[in-house]
């Protein structure tokens, strides 16, 4: 994190982006590289230029600076990333997580909490 504050990046924690409050909008005018999910007219910014892309490409634009052509991103993905995608990508692999079935099981609806009992409030059958 030291190596991209240094550089002048600024990261923001994982989210929603704007629609979430979890980013604070860019200088009016400035190009933006994003991993957001959305993107339209002044979302992050008065006039910003806001490109979308993976966590690769945004790891490519980090080392370059820039948005990379074709082979830019290939040759750096190729060197810096899938000599690692077995570590980067195990999460994707939801077959091989322990207990991945049990905890991500559908719950029937008679045994989903109710949100007036998680939260305390009344309702017409206890009032």
């Amino acid at each position: 994190m030291a190596v991209f504050a240094a550089a002048g990046a600024r990261t923001e924690m994982p989210g929603c982006s704007l629609c979430m409050g979890n980013q604070a909008r860019v200088a009016d005018g400035v190009t933006v590289f994003s991993t957001s999910t959305r993107n339209f007219n002044n979302r992050m910014g008065k006039g910003a230029q806001v490109y979308l892309g993976s966590a690769e490409l945004a790891a490519v634009c980090a080392v370059l600076g820039k948005i990379p052509t074709l082979e830019e991103y290939r040759a750096i993905v190729t060197q810096k990333i899938d000599p690692f995608a077995a570590d980067l990508y195990r999460y994707l692999n939801f077959d091989q997580i322990p207990n991945f079935e049990d905890e991500g099981r559908v719950i029937p609806l008679d045994e989903m909490p109710r949100i007036e009992d998680i939260l305390g409030m009344p309702t017409a059958s206890r009032r």
